[in-house]
Formats: structure tokens, sequence, C-alpha cells
């Protein structure tokens, strides 16, 4: 099992966190936050998030949760199932990356939360609510940026489980 299941994901203010299979922005620091986060650790996420990636992202490993049993990509892990995907990962620390179905699968396992913020409305396909609306998350540190570049404020927000869901 493993030692900490970590969820990254940017969210806008009314809930999206995706439009046509992309994240809605491409703001740098975020980026760099999220090669921060998962460098490293093995990743979890869906087929389609998988195939949303601009490649192969160097020093981590790509488990690719999907129904598809014939399913396979050069470079990914394949598994059928949450616990087949944290039984690939074995006893490290994982980040689980996305989807909305995935985040939804792993939610009783998640032990932190690394929320970017982002504060608009955002037109988008694809939502998923709030960790601050669940009694089971607690918020434990915030960093606010303000708008620039073209992109709208956003902060960095770390929660932690403090029970189970």
């Amino acid at each position: 099992m493993a030692a900490d299941v970590l969820f990254i994901v940017a969210r806008a203010t009314n809930g999206v966190i995706a439009r046509d299979g992309a994240v809605p922005w491409a703001i740098g620091e975020d980026l760099k936050r999220f090669k921060r986060l998962t460098m490293g650790k093995p990743m979890i996420m869906g087929r389609k998030t998988f195939e949303s990636l601009p490649g192969l992202l160097p020093g981590r490993r790509h488990i690719v949760l999907t129904r598809q049993a014939d399913w396979q990509a050069e470079g990914a892990e394949v598994a059928h199932s949450p616990e087949e995907a944290l039984a690939i990962v074995g006893d490290g620390d994982v980040a689980v990356i996305g989807g909305a179905e995935v985040f939804d699968l792993f939610q009783g396992q998640g032990t932190t939360f690394e929320l970017t913020e982002v504060f608009e409305d955002t037109v988008g396909d694809v939502h998923m609510p709030s960790p601050a609306d669940d009694p089971s998350w607690r918020e434990i540190a915030r960093e606010s940026r303000p708008a620039r570049n073209g992109f709208p404020p956003y902060d960095f927000v770390t929660f932690e489980r403090v029970a189970p869901r």
C-alpha cells in the first residue's frame, strides 16, 4: 500500500478541471509545481489523462487505469482497478493526477490534496468538487498569486486528510 496518496489538481472556482480533454490553463508556476510534486513518484491517471499528456514525463512512472482490457502504450504500466494500480506502486508515495473519475475511485485512500485554485469561472466539460467542501479534508497551507500574464489569480492550497470519508 502506498505511504502517501497525493492528489494533484487545478480547479476553477466553478469546479471545472478540464475542457476538451485538457487542463484549461497552462500557468507556468503551476506546471513547475506539478513537476516538483510528482518528480520521482509513480503517477496514477486515467487513460484520457495519459493521452492528453505531451508525452512521457521524465523521472516518473505512468500507471494508467483503464477499463479497456487490451489497451497499452509505450512507457505506461496498465491497471484495471484501483487495487491493481496501488499494487503496482508498492510501498512508496504515489501521485494521483486525474481525471475526475480516477480521483473519485481513490477518494478513500487520499492522504494529501494539492490544489491549484484558479479564481475564475471557466468553461469546461469535467467538474470536480472542492476538497474545502468535504469535512474529511483540512486546509493546512495556502499561497496566493495575483493575476498576471493573461491568467487569473490563483492559490496553491494544501489539504490533509483528517477523517476517513
